[in-house]
């Protein structure tokens, strides 16, 4: 390895904390406390670890965390009905409805029923053409994770090259709008690309979003590239265990990128970081007050 490690976990609790600082001067000056409110349909372990941990957060940065958890046979319109619900509740600022769904659910009618201002996933379609459209609107987290993350590591990102594999709209889509936002020059690769390594050895910031593991193999990193790896991948060791892992062949890459982040601690922490931030937006927004006058940003969160 020489690559450095892009510390995803020590940036992102630097985020909370100034996002905790944020939401005591909102109580302390409007009586006003952010809330966010978490909708888990299921049994899925990983779910609800990842449920449970965003209840956790968002409680240690002083919000209020409400948590409903349904059966797996919850219908389709009781969940939009609790969709609803929450879409008028005065203490909820923020709504996430945490996917994967059951399949007897369409996610993307959930989804549409959330009010695009307590959207805090960034997922609801007026949000993403908000995006797409160069509007002020709550951005899904793990892609803003991703660009601050390459801010902090490079600065300026104007004039790069960045490639993307993975064409999702939770990550993929969405990060190549932000991308264009920071004036990269932005290729949004997939799995039908051709010649995909090609691609990959152009990019100044290469980011790995497709949920196959070591997919991109340490010789299609260019020499001195930054990488970025949202995959989370669950595999079975020799011993075996099981070990999380990225998209990015890590070792094999870190021979080439000047800077690389890992997985697990690299924008998995960042996600849920980003998801208290647009709560705390949310509120600013719904009591119409302006969120950099509560929150000192990092610079490399600013303007985004």
């Amino acid at each position: 390895m020489e690559a450095k490690l892009i510390d995803g976990k020590a940036t992102a609790a630097d985020l909370r904390a100034r996002i905790q600082a944020a939401a005591t001067r909102l109580i302390d000056k409007h009586d006003l406390q952010p809330g966010l409110a978490v909708v888990l349909v299921g049994e899925d372990p990983a779910s609800q670890v990842y449920v449970r941990n965003k209840g956790r957060q968002t409680q240690e940065a002083g919000m209020k965390s409400f948590t409903h958890r349904l059966p797996a046979d919850t219908s389709e319109a009781k969940l939009i009905e609790l969709v609803l619900s929450l879409n008028e509740a005065p203490a909820v600022h923020g709504i996430l409805v945490q996917l994967p769904l059951p399949a007897h659910i369409d996610a993307s009618r959930v989804i549409a029923a959330i009010d695009p201002d307590k959207d805090v996933d960034g997922l609801h379609v007026v949000n993403a053409g908000r995006l797409a459209t160069g509007r002020k609107g709550l951005l899904p987290c793990t892609p803003t994770g991703c660009v601050i993350l390459a801010r902090q590591t490079l600065g300026k990102l104007e004039g790069r090259e960045a490639v993307i594999v993975g064409r999702s709209n939770l990550v993929g889509k969405p990060l190549a709008h932000l991308m264009l936002n920071e004036n990269c020059t932005v290729t949004l690769a997939h799995s039908r690309t051709r010649h995909l390594n090609e691609v990959c050895r152009r990019a100044d910031i290469l980011v790995a979003a497709v949920g196959v593991p070591h997919l991109i193999k340490g010789n299609w990193v260019r020499s001195g590239a930054c990488v970025i790896d949202v995959g989370m991948n669950r595999i079975d060791t020799p011993e075996g265990k099981t070990r999380l892992t990225g998209d990015v062949d890590f070792e094999e890459a870190g021979k080439h990128a000047a800077a690389i982040t890992p997985v697990p601690g690299g924008v998995g922490p960042m996600t849920v970081a980003c998801l208290l931030l647009n709560t705390l937006k949310a509120a600013c927004q719904r009591h119409e007050l302006e969120l950099e006058r509560y929150i000192d940003l990092p610079e490399a969160a600013q303007g985004i």
